[in-house]
């Protein structure tokens, strides 16, 4: 016995045979053990004859458990058809007496030849149309709807109308896929970042072991469909393959847009709460830097005016050291404004600001090359500050990792705002550790909806490419130059 559906159904019929064998063992050994009692007309043997043939009912009753439950000789095929062609005997045996019947009443004929040539011709026409129909009827009572799959997806298209919010996509697709072919469990997984899958939607309980279909947009594998059969060990036939592709195809598309209404909200999230810390460290840095720096300086202007008449000396040095507290007041404004938005993006521009940059790293025996054209279309100033930070973090990590000595930085402008970082150094550890300047960027990128890559060049070295998108902020592409 190779597995535990053969395993149970072999169970069965074994129980029953062995419960035949026990009951007539126990009927008629005591009539051999004490003669007597199997005399002619004793109680014994009247008990035997009236319940002696009940054990033997157990090899039919287990049997048909096995068959019925456990798809022993896979008996589906025996089962449709019986189902069908009896209910066609009755009905055809049914018409056939009604029709007689009737004619010969209102005819006031009885075995005439002429009604039973009626009723015959009456059967025949109506043969095919009744074996067509019960055998939808049996089709569907066994197998569902994976015989109307047209219907199916209609009525999936009707509901998915009526979905009142994406996160009911799912369930009701799963509903329906497991209600149109009588299936115990159906379930929709989304594969997550990591990798594994998570399940979204499930309907039913599992059984057996599942189907899975999986789910993909483009060449890209976005989840599965995990379905269990009827009965355990009982494969989906070709019709139930057709109907599951075709309810996959419309999976795969909901599934995308939940995922990407996912995505979308998990951004939102992130961009709330990337807002509430900004002003979060806004307002530490105003309550607890430059709040009691304006405070300290309120005090000693104070106390250098009550000095001023009396103490000139005194006074002049608060004074001085007023000065210094100033300085410092405006070097906290001044970092405050830089970190909201580098002055050097209003004052020169983005390209004039890099090289800016540039040329600051270039004092630490790094030569780097700014290759951009002359001027850039009206940029929006969410793709400056990001192209501007990325060109910084990456030209940082340059410095303090690669142990490079040439470093190149690309920008061009196409179908978005090309950013390319190149080194000679080291190139990308195999293993890479945890850090903040690569995911920093990549964040950077994902906001705006870019694409960013990072790699080990062959000949050594790292190449960092991030593509900006203009067209989703607004930005004319009249007047771009293609990417170089």
């Amino acid at each position: 016995v190779s597995d535990t559906v053969h395993r149970q159904q072999t169970k069965w019929v074994v129980f029953g045979v062995a419960a035949a064998i026990t009951g007539l063992v126990g009927a008629v050994l005591p009539g051999l053990v004490s003669p007597s009692l199997a005399s002619t007309g004793s109680p014994y043997t009247l008990t035997v004859a009236a319940v002696g043939a009940v054990p033997l009912l157990f090899i039919p009753l287990t049997i048909g458990s096995a068959i019925l439950r456990h798809r022993l000789w896979d008996i589906d095929v025996v089962i449709n058809r019986t189902l069908v062609y009896g209910a066609l005997t009755a009905s055809v045996a049914g018409l056939y007496i009604v029709v007689v019947g009737y004619l010969g009443a209102v005819f006031r004929t009885g075995g005439n030849l002429l009604v039973s040539l009626v009723a015959a011709t009456l059967v025949a026409v109506l043969f095919q149309p009744l074996r067509e129909r019960l055998q939808r009827g049996v089709n569907r009572l066994m197998y569902g709807e994976r015989d109307d799959p047209y219907a199916v997806l209609s009525r999936l298209g009707e509901r998915l109308k009526t979905a009142d919010a994406p996160e009911a996509v799912l369930p009701t697709i799963v509903e329906t896929a497991a209600q149109a072919l009588k299936l115990p469990y159906a379930a929709i997984s989304l594969k997550r970042e990591d990798g594994t899958f998570e399940t979204a939607a499930e309907y039913g309980s599992p059984s057996g072991i599942p189907l899975v279909l999986p789910l993909s947009y483009g060449t890209e594998t976005i989840g599965r469909l995990v379905l269990s059969t009827r009965s355990p060990g009982e494969p989906f036939g070709p019709q139930d393959r057709r109907l599951l592709d075709d309810l996959a195809r419309h999976a795969e598309a909901a599934a995308y847009a939940v995922r990407l209404t996912a995505d979308l909200q998990r951004s939102r999230e992130r961009l709330v709460n990337a807002r509430e810390e900004e002003r979060r460290r806004l307002r530490r840095d105003l309550h607890d830097g430059l709040g009691p720096q304006l405070a300290t300086l309120t005090l000693t202007l104070d106390a250098a005016r009550n000095l001023l008449d009396t103490e000139p000396q005194a006074a002049d040095a608060l004074l001085a050291g007023l000065k210094t507290q100033v300085q410092a007041a405006i070097s906290d404004i001044r970092r405050l404004v830089y970190d909201l938005r580098p002055p050097a993006l209003d004052e020169l521009g983005l390209i004039p600001a890099i090289c800016e940059q540039a040329a600051n790293y270039t004092q630490n025996d790094l030569d780097v090359v700014v290759e951009a054209p002359e001027s850039l279309p009206p940029l929006p100033a969410a793709v400056e500050v990001a192209a501007y930070r990325i060109v910084q973090e990456a030209l940082t990590n340059v410095v303090r990792h690669a142990k490079a000595r040439a470093c190149r930085v690309g920008i061009s402008v196409g179908h978005g705002l090309k950013l390319e970082i190149t080194d000679d150094g080291v190139g990308l550890p195999e293993e890479r550790h945890a850090g903040v300047g690569l995911p920093s960027m990549r964040e950077r990128v994902a906001e705006l909806g870019g694409t960013f890559a990072a790699e080990r060049l062959p000949g050594g070295g790292t190449s960092i490419l991030s593509i900006l998108p203009l067209q989703a902020t607004g930005v004319s592409k009249k007047g771009l130059k293609p990417d170089a």
